[in-house]
């Protein structure tokens, strides 16, 4: 199969549910097709404009409740549950039997803290595990055994019982039930946490051989690298495998066993010097209408090289760059237009004054042309944004070379932005809310 890159964008944004409308009613129903459909959301603990997990359901579905997402994640029926998939996220819950490998390898990937704690200190981890079980969930503030805090690394409180939850949540010991209003996870015992479907699927590793137990691994890695081969669309090895963090070796054997099973096609796109593989029921929209933010945690942009090549955009997160090395700024939202990223905005959300700070927006080169639409889709974007926020005012500084094209466009009435695709907003019970406020918006300039 040969295909352009404008096919494999376009296969790739409809694989990951972008594109199909947004501002329509939105319940669990549509929340649940975007988890089975991505596979996971990526946590952070950053909270510049939303919490990183929230903005993937918005970008595809419009104005939600997040509420929903909250219940998807700690109420039963549960939906998804907390481990480390392409980095620490929420994952859907049928992945729990199959990410048992990586909870299996634990001891093998235990680093520094956790290492010496696991050598040294194993009491210490069954005390821990034995106070969850008994006044659990609790987080590890509330499990702290008095020691020493430490403040290193990326500035994380590695108290002696975090250290401990730490290690046994990554060996599946403990699970997370929830995340407290600071973003702290509450911790509890499996059986209280995970559906007991899901925990008697991990069963087979209990009494499993050495050979039985590289066969479970594979047959996971299997599963992983179709799961991303679904969510992805298309995409090469280093892409399949980025989805889940598998490996090379094990993800090209996972490769080729689903392309001897026909559920991976082998490709060539168009650009890209790599083989690539198409999942087997790929769609590839002969178009695609949407107007959304992205944020840097999306999984659309977990693999930049892709980004580069299937979107021509080269994308790097302004938090993990020194400030005086930051070109777009800290928190770099892109914005999609169709089937292309037209433009990037830095914003932040200033819960204090109620606003919706623009603090840079950026058109992307080959969008130069359709500038005044760019301009005004983005403006469109950013009211919607802010009403869905519940902020009140929007306040654009000067900075980049969109920023007086949007200043502008925010400026006229509302009424004058069209953006496709977009219906009146509704709420979790499919019903039209009353309009609350129509953004104010104001400008700053800087220098």
């Amino acid at each position: 199969m040969r295909l352009t890159a404008s096919q494999a964008r376009r296969m790739a944004l409809a694989a990951q549910g972008i594109g199909g409308g947004r501002d329509r009613l939105v319940g669990m129903r549509q929340v649940g097709k975007v988890i089975t459909g991505l596979g996971q959301f990526q946590i952070d603990s950053v909270n510049v404009l939303a919490r990183a997990h929230l903005m993937p359901l918005y970008t595809r579905l419009g104005a939600y409740d997040p509420a929903l997402l909250t219940r998807a994640a700690t109420a039963k029926p549960r939906r998804l549950f907390e481990f480390w998939g392409h980095a620490a996220s929420l994952i859907d819950i049928q992945l729990y039997p199959v990410f048992q490998f990586r909870r299996e390898a634990a001891h093998d990937l235990a680093w520094g803290r956790l290492r010496t704690l696991v050598d040294n200190q194993p009491e210490v981890i069954e005390e821990v595990l034995e106070a969850v079980g008994q006044y659990g969930p609790a987080t590890a503030r509330d499990l702290d055994l008095g020691e020493k805090k430490y403040r290193d690394h990326w500035g994380w409180n590695w108290s002696l019982a975090k250290t401990a939850l730490e290690w046994l949540f990554y060996c599946g010991r403990v699970a997370v039930a929830g995340r407290t209003a600071q973003f702290e996870r509450l911790y509890d015992i499996p059986e209280r946490v995970i559906p007991e479907v899901y925990l008697a699927a991990c069963e087979p590793w209990a009494d499993a051989s050495p050979t039985q137990r590289e066969e479970l691994t594979h047959a996971a890695h299997v599963e992983l690298i179709r799961r991303s081969a679904r969510a992805l669309g298309v995409g090469t090895l280093r892409c399949l495998g980025d989805y889940f963090r598998i490996a090379a070796a094990p993800a090209r054997a996972a490769v080729a066993e689903l392309v001897s099973r026909s559920e991976l096609v082998p490709a060539e796109v168009d650009g890209v010097k790599e083989p690539a593989w198409v999942w087997h029921e790929a769609a590839c929209p002969r178009k695609i209408q949407t107007a959304a933010l992205v944020s840097p945690f999306d999984s659309l942009v977990f693999e930049r090289k892709r980004l580069a090549r299937f979107f021509h955009t080269d994308y790097t997160i302004g938090l993990y760059t020194p400030p005086d090395q930051r070109v777009h700024g800290y928190y770099v939202y892109l914005f999609l237009l169709d089937d292309a990223f037209a433009a990037r905005t830095d914003l932040k959300a200033d819960r204090a004054t109620s606003a919706l700070l623009v603090q840079s927006a950026w058109l992307e080169a080959p969008a130069e042309p359709n500038r005044a639409r760019v301009a005004a889709e983005l403006a469109s974007e950013l009211r919607r944004l802010a009403d869905w926020l519940n902020l009140t005012n929007i306040v654009v500084a000067g900075k980049g070379d969109l920023s007086h094209d949007l200043i502008a466009e925010l400026a006229k009435p509302e009424s004058t932005i069209h953006s496709c695709c977009i219906s009146p907003p509704r709420n979790a019970d499919g019903l039209v809310p009353p309009p609350r406020h129509q953004p104010r918006v104001r400008t700053k300039e800087t220098s």
